[in-house]
């Protein structure tokens, strides 16, 4: 029975670590888009985030070279939310830190039509 309320104990102490990690650093992975008829198109995503308490600021994009800013980035335990400008169209993005790694989703208006994609972006350093 004692083994069992440590474990437990253990779980929440690494839980509420987690939740109070601090995501700045790089980070890589994958990003998927999904266009408005369905068609999927795997690519990769790279972001340099700071975390200063709850506001996150950085740039994001498609690698390392080529990246715009972040705006009204926030965190919220382990929800992330942040926009970006691209060339293009404005990318929203909801996100969460899952198991040391960022997941989720953006989202773009273009001409009229929604354009979806997932993340999954593990740390560099």
């Amino acid at each position: 029975m004692k083994k069992s309320a440590a474990m437990v104990l253990c779980v929440a102490l690494s839980s509420l670590a987690l939740l109070g990690a601090d995501i700045s650093g790089k980070w890589s992975g994958s990003f998927i888009t999904t266009s408005p008829d369905g068609e999927t198109r795997e690519s990769k995503a790279f972001m340099k985030l700071k975390q200063e308490g709850s506001e996150i600021t950085g740039t994001a994009g498609p690698n390392e070279d080529k990246q715009w800013a972040i705006r009204n980035g926030k965190i919220d335990g382990a929800k992330i939310t942040f926009e970006v400008q691209t060339d293009e169209p404005l990318m929203k993005f909801d996100l969460e830190l899952v198991d040391g790694r960022i997941k989720g989703s953006a989202k773009a208006e273009k001409e009229g039509r929604t354009l979806k994609a997932t993340l999954d972006l593990g740390k560099v350093e």
